[in-house]
């Protein structure tokens, strides 16, 4: 692995994490994949075959000039270019909470993939709470819009995550939170800016 992918990945430790559920020499799909950091550390470090999809034409230079292969698309028009489980691991990072249907991105990333990972701004951070007291929308590091101009359509909580998995038969394997660089452990539900999770669909074989 090259020292310029792994010091990339080093300031996202959410990616780091997400990195640590895939499998070597497996197939994986980032959806939303930016600059195609993580395919890229993922293809140097555990040989994984993996395609981007990303809509912004800057994004998809950098993944091209890191060599990962990217297809110019909007989620929101759904995965049907991708047959049901052509891949191991399809991969959502900070993109959920901007969809404008969230249930049914989920369900394709379902579909696609035997095992999908997802990461979201956590409204239940305790300083959220202070914010809306105060009369106001809360403004972070990873929700750093004013209200009037921000993408961030579907804000929710770690329950209200785990309980829509549960609704689409979608069952969490891990679960990760972060509060910038430092993961945490202890009242994660509150003490945490980045919920990061792993489930596996209901129609992965056996």
């Amino acid at each position: 692995m090259s020292n310029i992918h792994t010091a990339s990945l080093a300031q996202r430790p959410d990616l780091q994490r997400i990195a640590s559920w895939i499998e070597p020499s497996s197939s994986v799909l980032d959806l939303g994949c930016a600059d195609g950091k993580l395919l890229a550390h993922l293809r140097d470090s555990l040989q994984v075959d993996g395609i981007g999809v990303e809509r912004h034409p800057q994004s998809m230079i950098s993944c091209v000039r890191r060599g990962v292969p990217v297809i110019q698309q909007d989620l929101e028009q759904g995965l049907a270019l991708f047959t049901d489980q052509s891949f191991d691991t399809v991969v959502l990072s900070k993109t959920l909470q901007s969809m404008l249907n969230t249930e049914h991105i989920l369900r394709e990333m379902a579909r696609v993939a035997r095992f999908g990972v997802v990461s979201f701004p956590n409204f239940g951070h305790w300083s959220h709470g202070l914010s809306i007291l105060a009369g106001r929308m809360p403004v972070s590091g990873e929700m750093p819009y004013q209200w009037y101009d921000t993408p961030n359509i579907h804000l929710c909580t770690f329950k209200d995550f785990e309980d829509l998995a549960r609704s689409l038969n979608l069952r969490i394997t891990h679960r990760a939170a972060f509060d910038h660089s430092a993961e945490v452990r202890v009242l994660p539900s509150l003490r945490s800016r980045l919920a990061v999770y792993r489930f596996e669909s209901p129609h992965a074989a056996a």
